[in-house]
């Protein structure tokens, strides 16, 4: 011990007086630690120097499993700060705080760089000329904007490659049911249409009541101009937009842009809690439960929370109000600066007033979604240890696995393994198969490929339990599939749909559980993911297939061409919304081939 102190106190010595980052390995070469600052070698000694006995254990663990030390120099403390956020995602070190990564958390992105501008969903933040909003941690919450947005707003949702006064035949659906201004009949103006982008804009922005009184000025321009559907499209815009107002709850008087965020104390830590608020009312409640924040100072988290969120976050508003301080407080306000183009932002803790009420009510949002949370892990907490009771295992089952077989009118046969980490669906995990040598109406047999095939690979741990779809035959294919690998020692179990029944080896009668169950509901829960993987997975199959019989019968579309259009496009719509522009970019595709697809499909689309 004495001569690991010496040998990293030698490299400490090696360190620069110069800002930068350091990182802290421990003796398998794992990063488990990163931090930044302005003098490295003063910075990191401070680790090393004898540290009182009420230290806390965050610490002396970390100290404790440092094997070895590495740097970076930045020119500045700020850069400093930033490769630090960039090298924490990179490598989730054991003992920095954490937290979900933008990278899973969906925007919505405007391509405002087509003369048409679509709304979509992005999983992230690309270089080029759309604008993005976001992230939204709440997939739901995203969802449910952009199903309003579509009633509000009739942007288009298409493909197609449009040019302005270019026709591309007769409009979809959403033009009869006034959900897009169709400017593929083109007779839409872009600059026409560039004023509903600009009204999705300011919404998504949160700036309703001056949409509100835009639409307004709109409203009568339209009808000064004897454009009588155009204003009446807008007076039914503004009657829904001012309904979704009178839902929203006004939380401030002065009607300012801020965000209020809170810190609240849980056990095993801290958790956040975040309002956004536009105008003076709130948009949207957002909560974040980060890991490794035990021992951890409330202005440190604060200041990796903000950092963590307005990294990605494409709005961050002139003030913020704040349960705590951030540490490096001036550090942070100049990046959120940058982040707002140099506009000025301001950080309060409120202590009175509507403010500090609005923020109390943050904390209390925080604590309800905690709790919430607690009883949920506590609840399957209890349905592993009932489930792993009843089928007498030696210990609740860590990671099960569900299996089901599909197949689409006796085609298209595939397999699909779902995983639960500790009572939740892991969908990393999952794995999907294409049936090989089973008759394609045969699932037992499908079933057996599938286990074989599955064992087959040793990087993926055992299961700790596996799940069968299905009754007491699907039960022996698995059992003799397992057996056969070499693993029959495995626990193995099928559940039903029918009546719900469990079927164990070696019992001929079913284990039968109430409806209320809550060992019976993870395993439905397990067996619906499984079905519901493998039915999506043969659907698209025959999809593709259905694909690949149109493009046999086009003349100059062979198999690598066949191929390489299946890759481009997820289904005949998708294809028959393209461009011959388009058609032609896909890889193998030449001029003449391109233009008799082209062809066909605006033959098949206008039957």
């Amino acid at each position: 011990m004495e001569d690991k102190r010496e040998f990293l106190l030698e490299q400490v010595q090696q360190l620069p007086r110069s800002p930068g980052v350091y990182l802290y390995k421990d003796e398998r070469g794992r990063v488990i630690y990163v931090g930044k600052a302005l003098d490295l070698r003063q910075r990191v000694r401070s680790y090393f120097q004898n540290t009182p006995s009420n230290s806390s254990y965050r610490l002396k663990a970390l100290v404790g499993n440092i094997a070895s030390i590495s740097y970076i120099v930045t020119d500045s403390e700020e850069e400093a700060f930033m490769l630090e956020s960039n090298l924490i995602k990179e490598y989730s070190p054991r003992y920095n705080v954490q937290f979900k990564d933008d990278k899973h958390y969906p925007y919505l992105r405007l391509t405002t760089e087509e003369t048409f501008p679509r709304l979509e969903v992005a999983r992230r933040v690309d270089a080029g000329g759309s604008r993005y909003f976001g992230p939204y941690s709440n997939a739901g919450s995203m969802r449910d904007t952009m199903r309003l947005i579509k009633k509000l707003f009739p942007l288009r949702s298409c493909r197609q490659e449009l040019r302005e006064g270019e026709a591309k035949g007769r409009p979809c659906l959403n033009y009869q049911i006034k959900r897009c201004l169709a400017p593929c009949r083109g007779n839409i103006s872009s600059r026409e249409y560039n004023r509903v982008v600009e009204q999705v804009t300011l919404f998504l922005e949160g700036r309703q009541l001056y949409l509100l009184k835009k639409i307004e000025r709109e409203m009568a321009e339209a009808a000064d101009a004897l454009q009588f559907e155009k204003a009446a499209r807008l007076r039914d815009q503004h009657f829904s937009l001012q309904r979704i107002m009178e839902r929203q709850k006004a939380v401030t008087t002065d009607l300012k842009d801020r965000d209020v965020i809170a810190l609240v104390e849980v056990p095993g830590g801290y958790t956040v809690g975040l309002f956004r608020v536009r105008g003076g009312k709130l948009l949207g409640a957002e909560n974040f439960t980060p890991s490794g924040t035990a021992e951890r100072e409330a202005e440190e988290i604060m200041k990796e929370f903000l950092r963590h969120y307005y990294d990605k976050s494409t709005s961050v508003p002139g003030e913020l109000l704040l349960s705590h301080m951030p540490a490096e407080k001036e550090l942070i306000t100049q990046w959120l600066k940058k982040k707002r183009n140099n506009k000025g932002i301001k950080m309060k803790v409120p202590m009175r007033g509507e403010k500090k009420a609005l923020l109390e009510l943050v904390k209390k949002n925080a604590s309800l979604h905690a709790r919430h949370k607690q009883e949920e892990m506590q609840q399957t907490e209890f349905s592993l240890k009932e489930l792993g009771r009843l089928l007498g295992l030696v210990s609740p089952p860590v990671r099960i696995e569900g299996y089901d077989i599909s197949h689409f009118a006796g085609e298209d046969t595939v397999g699909s393994m779902v995983v639960f980490l500790h009572g939740r669906a892991a969908k990393d995990e999952y794995r999907r198969f294409k049936i090989r040598t089973a008759d394609p109406a045969d699932d037992y047999a499908a079933l057996a490929e599938v286990l074989r095939r599955r064992l087959q690979n040793e990087t993926l741990p055992l299961p700790s339990l596996i799940l069968l779809d299905g009754g007491r035959g699907q039960l022996s294919a698995g059992l003799a599939a397992l057996k056969e690998a070499g693993y029959g020692d495995l626990p193995v179990i099928a559940l039903a749909k029918e009546h719900e029944h469990i079927f164990l080896p070696g019992q001929k009668a079913p284990l039968v559980l109430p409806a209320v169950n809550p060992a019976l509901k993870l395993l439905q829960q397990v067996r619906d993911e499984a079905h519901r993987f493998a039915i999506t997975f043969s659907r698209s199959l025959a999809v593709k297939r259905s694909l690949s019989s149109f493009l046999q019968g086009v003349p100059g579309i062979g198999k690598v061409r066949r191929k390489a259009l299946l890759g481009h496009f997820s289904d005949l719509e998708s294809m028959m919304n393209a461009s011959l522009e388009e058609i032609k970019t896909v890889p193998n595709m030449n001029g003449p081939s391109a233009e008799r697809l082209y062809r066909e499909l605006q033959r098949r689309k206008n039957l």
